[in-house]
């Protein structure tokens, strides 16, 4: 698969796949006997948990130690799982923080339904 297709594929720009493998987000793209980026489905697997996980917000820094050592081979299986661990415990975390402000919105959303509007309408300063 081509970079473009790549691109329209995940919604991930030219750009930022190359950058992804540049800094080792993803590992080493296969390439044609021209240089030529060239897509596999191990390749393609790789683009896929990169965006997923920075989509969640996982830091860049851990993501390349994890792909390092993932390269590094079975001997690393621990030290990736730590690093798996670690971050979901982070994702976790902000996870409850959301749904501590969503919470918090949707009590102030309820107090201007059931209590603000009701008394606007009743003093004429409000929408009929």
């Amino acid at each position: 698969m081509t970079i473009a297709e790549v691109s329209k594929k995940y919604g991930l720009s030219a750009d930022t796949l190359r950058y992804y493998e540049r800094i080792g987000l993803i590992p080493a793209v296969h390439r044609t006997t021209g240089g030529i980026r060239d897509y596999t489905e191990d390749d393609l697997k790789w683009v896929s948990f990169a965006k997923c996980m920075r989509s969640a917000g996982l830091p860049v820094e851990a993501l390349i130690e994890y792909v390092t050592l993932c390269q590094q081979g079975d001997s690393t299986s621990e030290a990736r799982k730590q690093i798996l661990l670690e971050q979901r415990r982070q994702l976790i975390s902000r996870m409850e923080e959301l749904q501590q402000t969503l919470d918090r919105l949707n009590a102030k959303i309820e107090r201007y339904e059931t209590v603000l509007i009701p008394i606007e309408k009743q003093l004429g300063g409000g929408p009929s």
